[in-house]
This record gives structure tokens, C-alpha cells and sequence, in this order.
């Protein structure tokens, strides 16, 4: 099995693609696009995306991805994410003068940052990506923040490890593929939709939802694109789409809702025996 993901070697999105299955095939992409287009293209059979981070939020342009794409939602995968800043060997703290590492890892670790003093911060496309970029380039004066996989991938070593503002620093993985995964029981469902810009229509489109006892696991707006001030909203729901008390809210919402799309209806992630850490992956 090939499993597309964003980023080099050592990336955690890799380390997620491999608790999918510890033998899949990870295949990297230069950015969350490509990954949508090596999927489509049947180069590989999952795309695996970050979708949120307990720390840093959500990553909203998978949010419209999932959107342009129709590639339906197949799992999710909640992965420890654990940040080391790794240097040159030889290289110490008080020598770096820059630090690189994508967005959402410089603000999940932005506590330790700030006890660096006259370092620049500068982000990437991604956290393997800078440790790659520290190595291959030789810099001797940085660091990027990454995992200690892509220190080990790169030949960097750890200045300092554990560098999260929060041990429970988790990310957590959507799986899009056209095939659903094998034994897996589908109780939760991910769907998006429009409103009309009227008095209670947010609390009137909750509701088919509360009335029925269905649970809103997640709640997001995003912006439509070319109409200022509208929104979407995405909704993760804990059932299945087939689900009678889940078929009847979305036909109630769909009444009054101008758009309304199921983006998957899929296993919730537990770990249990096959969803187990990658025996390379490496969370402290």
C-alpha cells in the first residue's frame, strides 16, 4: 500500500502514514496539493493530511482542500508529536543564529523559542524539510525544529529535546483515498455546508443535530472564496452517515441548507492492535 504525505523523511505526517500500516510504502509530496493530485492520479491508494493540532489548531488549508478535491475521507489517525531541535554535530546554543521549522511547529513550540535570544525564526514548508535543509546546506549556525527520526534521517543531533510548550501535543491525521479501509467500522462523520445569512440560522442548522441526540465533535468556518463575509461550515459528527438518527438530521438540514456535502463517514481513531506506533517512529 502507498500512502502519499506532505514533507521529507522524518516528517510526522510519514510517521502517521505508517501507523495506517506499519509495511505501507510512505510516498512524499512537496506540498498538501500534491498530495490530493498523487492520490487522483492513482500513484497512491491514501493521502494522509493534518487537520489539527492540540496546540496550534487547526490547518486550514486542508479544510478547503477537502473541499476543491472528492476525494471522500476514509480515517483518522491521532499521532504524539514530539519536537527536538536538532543541529550540525559540534553545533551548540549559544552559536545558532537561526532557527527553521514549518508554522505549526514554531508555534507549538513558541514558549522555548522565546528563551533564545538573537536568534532569527524563520518558517518552512515543513519540519523534516528544514532539518534536511540544516543538513544538506551545512549550517553550522542553525537548527531546525523536527523529529528525532529526521535527526536521524539527516545526521543531526538533538540540542535539546521535548521542546513542545505542552506534553500533550497531538495531531491529529485525516486518511482520503477512493477505497474505504478494510474492517473498519464507520462512527463518525465529516460534513460541510452554507447557511443563509439570517437571524438563528447557525442555531437552527445545530439543531437537527441536538435534537436528535448526534454529538458535534468539531465545529469550523471557512470563508467562501469570492463572497466576503460568508462562510462555510464543517462539522464533525460521532456517527456513521448511515446511521437513521444521523440520515435524518442531514435531511432536515438539507432543507434549508443552499449546500450541504458528506466529506466521509469513517472510523473514529483508537488504538487498538493494527493502529500501533511505527517501530521507527520516534516520540521522545
Amino acid at each position: 500500500m502507498k500512502i502519499a504525505y506532505q514533507g521529507e523523511p522524518g516528517a510526522f505526517s510519514e510517521a502517521a502514514a505508517r501507523r495506517v500500516d506499519h509495511h505501507a510504502e510512505p510516498v512524499p509530496c512537496r506540498s498538501f496539493e500534491e498530495v490530493f493530485e498523487t492520490v487522483e492520479a492513482d500513484k497512491a491508494a491514501y493521502g494522509v493530511l493534518p487537520i489539527e493540532n492540540s496546540i496550534g489548531g487547526s490547518i486550514h488549508r486542508n479544510y478547503d482542500l477537502l473541499l476543491e478535491h472528492q476525494l471522500p475521507i476514509v480515517a483518522e489517525v491521532e499521532l504524539p508529536v514530539v519536537h527536538h531541535l536538532l543541529a550540525l554535530p559540534g553545533a551548540t546554543l549559544n552559536g545558532l543564529k537561526r532557527v527553521y521549522s514549518h508554522p505549526q511547529g514554531l508555534a507549538q513550540c513558541e514558549r522555548f523559542l522565546r528563551t533564545l535570544t538573537g536568534v532569527e525564526i524563520i518558517a518552512t514548508y515543513d519540519t523534516a524539510g528544514s532539518a534536511k535543509m540544516v543538513a544538506d546546506a551545512g549550517l553550522k549556525d542553525a537548527a531546525a525544529i523536527a523529529s528525532a527520526r529526521a535527526g536521524d534521517v539527516f545526521g543531526l543531533t538533538s540540542l535539546a529535546a521535548s521542546i513542545q510548550d505542552f506534553d500533550d501535543n497531538i495531531t491529529r491525521f485525516l486518511l482520503v483515498g477512493r477505497q474505504p479501509l478494510p474492517d473498519a467500522v464507520p462512527d463518525k462523520t465529516s460534513i460541510v455546508f452554507t447557511l443563509p445569512n439570517e437571524p438563528g440560522s447557525l442555531f437552527k442548522a445545530l439543531s437537527v443535530f441536538a435534537l436528535r441526540g448526534v454529538d458535534l465533535t468539531k465545529l469550523e468556518s471557512r470563508p467562501i472564496p469570492g463572497r466576503p463575509w460568508e462562510y462555510l461550515f464543517y462539522v464533525d459528527l460521532a456517527a456513521a452517515r448511515d446511521e437513521l438518527r444521523c440520515t435524518r438530521a442531514l435531511a432536515h438540514l438539507a432543507e434549508f441548507a443552499p449546500m450541504l456535502r458528506t466529506l466521509g463517514s469513517y472510523a473514529s481513531w483508537k488504538t487498538h492492535e493494527g493502529w500501533l506506533p511505527d517501530p521507527f517512529e520516534v516520540v521522545s
